[in-house]
């Protein structure tokens, strides 16, 4: 699925299949938070296999009935080839281990101090994440971040223009609160290359 066909799944252009992704997600989501992941999967299989034995069967007695010979009624299906090739298997598996490198030399400076500044501001954000934490637990928060992505980029492209007033507005607020705090704070100026 490339960014195209997603960011038009998240703007709602086709409302037929942003509802049914949507939909399907969150009863996924909502049903994770009543049963395991395994009872939840064993169901969603359970249905699927019923749907396609109940069609088989059905299509069976058409063709006895009608006294064709029109074969197996998922006979495409099953000719497809479903087998993921090497190339894209290498391409998503590199794609991923440079991912994974960034992100352990990104925690390794974040720990280890190599700039006091962006070492205080993670650990601001481990500490809010701490109240998050203790308020949700990461289903809810998935719940929450799979409907804001469903309902934000609509509500941002109806009002853009207030939005992005309401939004300038607060970023000069923080900048202006953050010079006065680094102006006040010793040893919290940056330094800026020359």
């Amino acid at each position: 699925m490339d960014a195209k066909r997603v960011v038009e799944l998240l703007y709602w252009r086709d409302v037929k299949t942003s509802g049914v992704v949507f939909g399907a997600s969150l009863s996924l989501l909502l049903s994770l938070t009543l049963c395991s992941i395994v009872s939840v999967s064993s169901y969603i299989g359970l249905a699927l296999l019923s749907v396609t034995i109940c069609f088989r069967i059905y299509k069976g007695i058409l063709q006895a009935i009608q006294k064709s010979d029109e074969g197996h009624p998922f006979k495409l299906y099953l000719d497809q080839d479903v087998a993921l090739s090497e190339e894209t298997v290498h391409k998503y598996s590199d794609c991923l281990l440079v991912r994974f490198n960034t992100t352990v030399t990104e925690l390794r400076r974040l720990f280890l101090v190599e700039d006091l500044v962006d070492s205080l501001k993670f650990a601001v954000l481990m500490w809010i994440l701490t109240y998050v934490g203790a308020l949700f637990n990461g289903l809810t928060l998935f719940i929450l971040g799979l409907v804001g992505m469903f309902s934000c980029p609509i509500v941002y492209e109806k009002y853009k223009v207030q939005i992005d007033h309401y939004v300038g507005m607060a970023n000069k607020q923080v900048k202006d609160i953050i010079a006065t705090v680094q102006a006040k704070v010793p040893g919290l100026k940056r330094v800026k290359a020359e």
